[in-house]
């Protein structure tokens, strides 16, 4: 063997070492999702409606949450130790992956640029995102990224992995920055060989807050088509959407290039709506059979026959649970500090209907 042949066999032995074997595959086959091979909830009916190949999940965009402003870091410090800790954050998460798992929940968002850590905001003075203003990727935000991801590798979870969050995207200088962010990350994840995540471009690509063009609703199937053209040498790539604001019906773009499709059902007070918003995505032109799902829904009302929830499965489509709660460690997933625990009373009651209708 020649020495430079030799050197690039150690250099992939090294890679290969270095990551892996992958446990978890999703895939989709028509309008179900599959971990491993099989639909999800195999087999499972809860009062006439169909959950097999369904993703259910939660909204957990902070799980490797991080503010690098030191002006707005001392905000989200926890009540017990009075200081933030980015470490403390994500072994948390870990912690709390199982008792999720066992409630039926096989899938979660998590997001680069994280969420609003007030829940809802006007301003948003922080920096908490992974993504740098040139596009490239922050290392301790990634690792941490890395442990999540392998985490949910080990548990048969599906990860729907967001890049960009309309409260920090004006972090990023440019429209190329912005394409090199989405080339470094779906590389990253690639490269990692990460078989268990769905890619979601932007959260809320229809809010008019975000400020590069290339990420709203018009041309941001460009960043969708770009993500889903890069493969590994084997060919695998990635499955790649993005989301709507709560209400909102995706475009024929969006519909016409994605691989799955992702709305929200935050502002719908009436769950009427929520079966509604369904029926009037499957007739948008492009559509063909593929998944639907709510990844980001604040509506709650579980110990009720009717609410957002079962009125997405009625339609055949999953729902995502999203709970921002208060900055104070009490409850809530999506104000730091967080605790990731089952530990309020809406908690519980989202995931002990979780449990019914997945018969975990």
């Amino acid at each position: 063997m020649r020495r430079r042949d030799c050197i690039g066999a150690l250099a992939a032995a090294g890679l290969a070492a270095a990551t892996p074997k992958r446990r978890t595959t999703v895939s989709i086959h028509g309008d179900m999702f599959h971990i491993n091979g099989k639909p999800t909830y195999a087999g499972r009916t809860w009062k006439g409606h169909k959950i097999e190949g369904l993703l259910l999940n939660t909204r957990m965009v902070q799980g490797i949450f991080d503010d690098v402003n030191p002006e707005t870091a001392v905000r989200w410090a926890y009540p017990d130790t009075k200081k933030w800790d980015a470490e403390r954050n994500v072994r948390e998460f870990l912690a709390a992956m199982p008792t999720w798992k066992k409630h039926g929940c096989l899938g979660f968002t998590i997001n680069l640029q994280g969420g609003s850590p007030e829940g809802y905001s006007k301003t948003q003075p922080w920096e908490t995102g992974a993504i740098a203003p040139d596009g490239s990727l922050r290392p301790a935000f990634m690792a941490r990224l890395e442990r999540i991801l392998n985490r949910a590798d080990e548990l048969g979870m599906v990860a729907i992995v967001g890049y960009y969050y309309f409260g920090q995207d004006q972090r990023v200088t440019d429209e190329a920055a912005v394409k090199r962010s989405v080339a470094n990350a779906t590389q990253w994840l690639l490269d990692k060989d990460y078989r268990n995540v769905l890619v979601e471009i932007d959260n809320e690509c229809n809010v008019k807050a975000y400020d590069h063009d290339i990420l709203k609703p018009e041309r941001v199937h460009e960043l969708i088509e770009m993500a889903k053209a890069m493969k590994t040498r084997d060919g695998r790539c990635l499955l790649v959407g993005t989301s709507y604001g709560g209400g909102a019906v995706p475009k024929e773009n969006v519909v016409t290039t994605s691989d799955f499709i992702l709305i929200h059902g935050n502002g719908v007070k009436d769950p009427k709506r929520i079966s509604e918003m369904v029926r009037q995505t499957r007739q948008v032109k492009g559509y063909r059979p593929m998944p639907i799902l709510f990844n980001e829904d604040d509506h709650f009302d579980f110990d009720k026959p009717e609410n957002n929830f079962v009125s997405a499965l009625s339609e055949y489509c999953g729902w995502g649970y999203f709970d921002p709660g208060k900055s104070d460690y009490a409850d809530g997933y999506q104000c730091p500090p967080v605790n990731w625990g089952i530990n309020s009373e809406r908690k519980k009651a989202f995931f002990k209907l979780l449990k019914e209708v997945t018969g975990a």
